[in-house]
């Protein structure tokens, strides 16, 4: 889950052996800064694009309030299949600088709409006591639970085959990754699964990109190209993950893949040929190197 750990986080493992190890690096959903030296030729790339055997492609749809009784409906109709639903929050509290639905008022409304002792909610969130998460979990987990009402703390690491539907309130509020990931906690069985992203009628226009994005494919490197296009590509030689444009005067990462994987070739087969540039006729190449090199001084012993 590479996506999960910051620049310096990920050096600090390396850096704990004596000799730099080799570096296998995990993801469903590349971060633009990944994606951008997948681009630049600094990490060699496998992608795994098939679905385990047996799974099905999850079906994605958005939603607004209007249809929360439709919503409500199904939920029913998969828990009457013996199947177990998700409802994730970007908020524990309701905050006053952001509009977006909340975990407290929404496992409040959930329990009020699916009562007990017909259904059962579990509840978990980054605040709760490590003992008391590990028991709403251990409820879901074991089909005791229908409902798990939870924050993205279940992004990763939570392998429940049983559950069959993920619905996201105030999806707009995730980023793409995010939201990737937290699609990926269903469909982890032979039954057909559903990703429903709950948003606001008015959307931005990045925003509305990114839910459509999530409607229309389940391919991550697709959504991690988009993702580089909407937030930036972070800094190659420093510790920032998204949000800087890559300092290329005529190239475009995003839609020069071609020319990009060409230069890396090329790059590569001159500098086995003539490692040090000593030939006159890389005397260019050999001066804005040293013009690189003796520019802005990096620890690059924090940079993975």
């Amino acid at each position: 889950e590479q996506h999960r750990f910051g620049v310096e986080q990920r050096a600090r493992l390396w850096t704990k052996n004596a000799r730099p190890p080799h570096i296998l690096v995990m993801t469903a959903t590349p971060i633009p800064r990944t994606l951008a030296m997948t681009l630049y030729g600094d990490l060699d790339v496998s992608v795994i694009d098939e679905l385990p055997p047996g799974r099905r492609p999850i079906r994605t749809v958005r939603y607004t309030d209007a249809a929360r009784l439709r919503l409500f409906g199904f939920m029913r109709e998969q828990i009457a299949r013996g199947r177990q639903v998700y409802v994730v929050y970007p908020l524990i509290k309701e905050s006053e600088a952001m509009d977006y639905k909340d975990l407290t008022d929404g496992y409040e409304a959930i329990s009020r709409d699916f009562p007990p002792p017909q259904y059962v909610t579990a509840i978990c969130h980054g605040k709760m006591k490590p003992a008391d998460k590990e028991e709403s979990m251990r409820q879901f987990k074991q089909g005791e639970a229908h409902i798990l009402v939870a924050t993205s703390v279940i992004e990763v690491g939570v392998d429940v085959p049983n559950a069959t539907v993920m619905v996201i309130e105030s999806a707009e509020r995730f980023g793409l990754s995010q939201l990737h990931q937290l699609r990926g906690r269903v469909g982890r069985g032979g039954e057909q699964s559903y990703c429903i992203l709950m948003s606001g009628e008015k959307l931005s226009r990045e925003s509305r990109a990114r839910l459509e994005a999530m409607c229309e494919t389940s391919d991550g490197f697709r959504l991690a190209e988009l993702d580089l296009k909407l937030r930036g590509a972070g800094d190659i030689n420093g510790t920032q993950q998204s949000g800087v444009a890559l300092d290329l005067k005529i190239a475009n990462p995003t839609a020069d893949v071609q020319v990009l994987t060409l230069t890396r070739e090329a790059a590569a087969a001159l500098l086995e040929a003539d490692p040090a540039l000593a030939d006159p006729a890389h005397r260019g190449l050999a001066e804005l190197r040293s013009r690189y090199a003796a520019g802005e001084a990096r620890d690059f012993s924090k940079i993975s």
